[in-house]
């Protein structure tokens, strides 16, 4: 058993993303068939890259204003309580909205995402 507490693990920026983001990984994956939680914050208008990941992702919105797109399709205003799933191999790419903050929790499983590059405004 692992006990912490979230304020006793340092951030990380990573080089996934684009504007000022704060990732804690809270959860590692320790098992390729395993799942991570992250607590992620994206300041003004900040976001991830394209990617796609090995397993499903959820994302749970906590604060601030967020959008997602797909490539195709772009949700705007995701807000407190939003919950987003992404299947397996779906690309896509989730942030703030420009001018707003958001942060939410990531759970992902089976293995880290593949990067596609960065965002295709």
């Amino acid at each position: 058993m692992n006990v912490q507490h979230v304020d006793a693990i340092a951030a990380s920026r990573g080089d996934t993303f684009t504007g000022e983001v704060a990732l804690k990984r809270i959860v590692a994956m320790h098992d390729p068939a395993g799942m991570a939680v992250s607590p992620v914050r994206f300041e003004d208008g900040a976001r991830t890259n394209r990617h796609l990941p090995a397993g499903e992702q959820i994302l749970i919105v906590v604060e601030g204003e967020g959008r997602a797109g797909d490539g195709t399709e772009e949700r705007a205003n995701l807000g407190p309580g939003t919950v987003l799933h992404l299947p397996a191999s779906e690309r896509h790419w989730h942030g703030a909205m420009p001018g707003r903050s958001m942060a939410h929790y990531s759970i992902t499983t089976s293995g880290p995402a593949t990067r596609c590059g960065p965002p295709d405004e």
